[in-house]
């Protein structure tokens, strides 16, 4: 067994969501105070942002942080959303493992992070049955129907070009995966939101078509911890 977790070291702190600005930060209130909070999320965060929502922030007292607070989880539709896409590539470790992606059960070897050209890196290089295979993470946040997750939540010119390189890494001779890590509570279903961007989704397409492989996997998630939970339908 692996223990590298998403745990949170100490309880988060429940809160209301002022407002999200300049990217990086975020304004919250807990009781009458407002605190400003880093927001480790760069992505649109798309249908997360309204003021009120509920949150859970952690707080860290390392004298060199200019920001005490952390954002990490907000509350949308009834289902806990995991914002922090920091920790995704720590959830999907954590999942290679301890086996509970299906499809990457007992690997010979795991490493992360792994240059395949000098443009690009992948989040990991895993071998089985002597195949060996890039597996790349993408965090998904985008929640507009209640059962169904979507990425990406805004055009993503850096996932097309992911996509086009895992295709040359299949002609190269490795196998090719792209694992959707769906932070969100509950959902069954995911798809790609081809009206938020028509390119990615038909880079999608050309990648499936070309022996890139897509999957999807919910993660559990509270306020303790966050770990890969199931895995989920993928709608065409």
């Amino acid at each position: 067994m692996y223990n590298l977790i998403m745990e949170f070291t100490k309880s988060l702190i429940k809160g209301k969501l002022v407002k999200r600005y300049k990217r990086f930060f975020a304004d919250i209130k807990l009781n009458k105070e407002i605190v400003v909070a880093h927001c480790p999320n760069t992505g649109s965060m798309k249908g997360l942002l309204d003021e009120n929502n509920e949150v859970f922030i952690s707080k860290n007292n390392d004298p060199k942080r200019k920001l005490k607070y952390t954002l990490e989880i907000i509350k949308v539709k009834n289902k806990l959303i995991g914002v922090n896409t920091h920790f995704a590539n720590k959830i999907a470790k954590h999942g290679l493992y301890n086996n509970l992606i299906d499809e990457f059960k007992n690997l010979k070897n795991i490493k992360p992070e792994v240059f395949f050209n000098k443009e690009t890196r992948f989040d990991f290089l895993v071998e089985k049955n002597k195949q060996k295979i890039f597996v790349e993470i993408k965090n998904v946040t985008l929640l507009r129907d209640k059962n169904l997750a979507e990425f990406p939540d805004s055009i993503t010119s850096r996932g097309s070009k992911h996509l086009l390189t895992l295709i040359d890494a299949i002609k190269k001779g490795f196998k090719s995966y792209v694992l959707f890590l769906v932070q969100i509570q509950g959902v069954e279903n995911f798809k790609i939101a081809e009206d938020i961007d028509k390119k990615y989704y038909e880079n999608y397409l050309l990648a499936k078509k070309a022996g890139v492989k897509f999957l999807a996997y919910r993660c559990k998630i509270d306020p303790k911890k966050i770990t890969i939970e199931k895995k989920i339908e993928i709608i065409s």
